[in-house]
């Protein structure tokens, strides 16, 4: 099948043909023609798999059917995502796509000045890509119009529900016109999820292209098992000897990325983090700078896990297991995008192997075990003395004896008692209080008169 055959305008094919796709991926063929028809849409994809341009597509095309005279115009398609990195690469897909038609795209989303924001939004937009909290504060501030919102999307709806955004989704809906077409797009399924879709979906057409709950089949995976305090160490060796390129390294906390790409440093490795904590100016320039290979190693939180869009990736790495399972998937989806193999490896101590259990539970599979034999499994543990406990019952180790040499003297018993029986005497014990003695007071006359 060609994009030729979903209906698509000229100008939307001219668009793909510039990006250089040419058949369509199995989610762009199942839900394009559904959203040309104008139902709801509850679609199961993993990531990678080319579903923003599956929904962006066909709704830049539907609303350049019908374009407003206004200058001012006011939103009539709001895209909900769950991470400023996500927003702004959808944002930047919508434009390519809306521009080619007249349409104006804008994106909202917080860590920058709502100034700006508002200025273009007073400007007239047709698209709005929006994480939910920033797009609350805007309509709460009235300088957001939602009321002739015709479509709805909740892209990465799964991730949206895991970072706690259920009610601000809710509130959000509050502000939308009662009638319109609303697509969910998550890459697994929850109660949690068709809990939402009940709540918000119409009838909605549901399509399924990959199994559910399962890692893309052109990413390959491998688990080293090995302790903790190696880890920093074996993911160094890893990059050297393969001669990695380029590495997305996942970290489970805001300092656990920190102190990683400083010991990568010390290494003599380049390499950058990026989280919540970095200003989002920081977080684009270093994004930009790793798409362009200017260092090896990118190390990020699961905050960046669902909005990063690196072309080629070839390997991503879990230094820590997420403690969701879900993350997983949504962390080696990063790599084996549009058509390209990736590799995702995983590197698991022994705490974390409960981690892995649920992983694989998730996955219904147990994911390759692989061994290097500079790193064991265990590391080795060298002999010491053992603790004491409180109440050892280890027999008293007899105290040694001084080896005396053997053309010494022998003296006799009496001999060797004096030197003894004296250094004993002149020993003070260290309780004892040695208190000098006054000299008694004078008494009489002459004792009187001094």
């Amino acid at each position: 099948m060609s994009f030729e055959s979903l209906g698509l305008r000229a100008e939307l094919l001219s668009a793909i043909a510039a990006q250089g796709y040419s058949t369509p991926t199995p989610i762009q063929t199942e839900a394009i023609p559904v959203i040309l028809e104008g139902g709801d849409l509850l679609a199961g994809a993993q990531t990678g798999t080319g579903k923003t341009a599956a929904f962006a597509l066909p709704i830049v095309q539907l609303l350049a059917e019908n374009i407003p005279v206004e200058k001012r115009r006011k939103p009539r398609a709001l895209v909900l995502v769950p991470t400023r990195e996500l927003a702004a690469q959808v944002s930047e897909q919508m434009n390519n796509y809306a521009r080619r038609l007249s349409l104006r795209s804008t994106m909202i989303y917080g860590g920058v000045t709502i100034q700006a924001q508002i200025e273009r939004l007073h400007r007239g937009v047709d698209i709005v890509v929006a994480t939910p909290g920033r797009l609350l504060d805007h309509a709460e501030r009235g300088t957001v119009n939602l009321s002739r919102i015709r479509f709805l999307v909740l892209d990465e709806a799964d991730r949206m529900l895991d970072l706690g955004f259920i009610d601000d989704i809710q509130r959000v809906a509050e502000y939308l016109p009662a009638k319109r077409q609303t697509l969910l797009f998550s890459a697994t399924y929850s109660k949690e999820i068709k809990q939402l879709a009940d709540e918000l979906l119409d009838q909605p057409r549901r399509i399924e292209v990959a199994r559910r709950n399962i890692a893309a089949d052109a990413v390959t995976q491998a688990v080293y098992e090995v302790e903790k305090s190696r880890k920093r160490e074996m993911l160094s060796f890893l990059i050297r000897a393969g001669s990695w390129s380029q590495a997305l390294v996942f970290a489970r906390t805001r300092y656990g990325a920190d102190k990683l790409t400083e010991e990568l440093l010390a290494d003599g490795i380049k390499a950058a983090a990026i989280h919540s904590n970095k200003s989002q100016s920081i977080r684009t320039r270093t994004l930009a700078e790793f798409k362009r290979g200017e260092f090896r190693v990118l190390v990020a939180t699961d905050v960046a896990a669902r909005g990063l869009d690196i072309e080629r990736l070839p390997q991503v790495v879990n230094y820590d297991l997420p403690q969701v399972p879900e993350d997983y998937v949504h962390r080696i989806g990063r790599t084996g995008r549009a058509g390209e193999n990736g590799v995702a490896l995983s590197l698991v101590s022994p705490e974390e192997l409960p981690l892995l259990v649920a992983i694989e539970r998730l996955l219904k599979y147990v994911i390759p075990r692989q061994t290097l034999a500079e790193f064991p499994r265990y590391a080795v543990k060298r002999a010491g003395k053992a603790k004491e406990g409180k109440k050892s019952k280890q027999p008293c180790r007899a105290r040694k004896t001084p080896e005396i040499a053997l053309n010494a003297p022998v003296k006799s018993a009496q001999t060797r008692e004096k030197p003894v029986q004296a250094a004993a005497k002149s020993r003070t014990p260290r309780s004892r209080k040695v208190v000098a003695e006054r000299p008694a007071p004078r008494t009489g006359r002459r004792g009187s008169r001094s």
